[in-house]
């Protein structure tokens, strides 16, 4: 019973137990592996933004996506996002700014599981401009995060 119990927890934690990165960038120098404090380190902001999947207005804590691309070196293509169940999107490089979208690590302060969206989540400000308030871009709000890829 204790196994079963462990390995549950395990699964619905995700890669923060098993040691492993949060999320791997793959750009035209290869593939890093960002931890917590990796992706903190890139520079963490914060936002209240309602979602088309959440009740109210949570506050989303993160890195910039741009800050992510900058540190792999990708600055043009496409970045296939990735979830941990193989789901993917793409977002145009060209089409990511200073300010959003951003990799969510915590919400209301939290870090995220598995269970809620997590262990990371693209997040747009949606309530900042009716543009982000778009199927493309929700489309775009992957959650489950768990690598991202350039292709040219």
């Amino acid at each position: 019973m204790k196994r079963l119990t462990f390995s549950l927890l395990l699964a619905l934690t995700g890669p923060a137990l098993a040691d492993e990165p949060l999320l791997t960038v793959t750009g035209p120098e290869g593939s890093r592996g960002y931890d917590l404090a990796a992706l903190e380190a890139l520079g963490a902001v914060s936002f209240a933004t309602s979602t088309i999947w959440t009740e109210g207005a949570p506050t989303f804590t993160g890195v910039p996506l741009q800050a992510l691309l900058d540190d792999a070196g990708i600055t043009e293509g496409v970045v296939a996002a990735t979830a941990i169940n193989d789901y993917a999107v793409q977002i145009p490089v060209d089409e990511v700014t200073a300010e959003y979208p951003i990799v969510a690590y915590h919400v209301d302060g939290q870090v995220m599981s598995v269970r809620d969206k997590g262990p990371l989540w693209v997040v747009y400000p949606y309530d900042s401009d009716a543009a982000l308030q778009s199927e493309v871009i929700y489309s775009r709000s992957i959650w489950q995060l768990d690598r991202l890829s350039v292709s040219r």
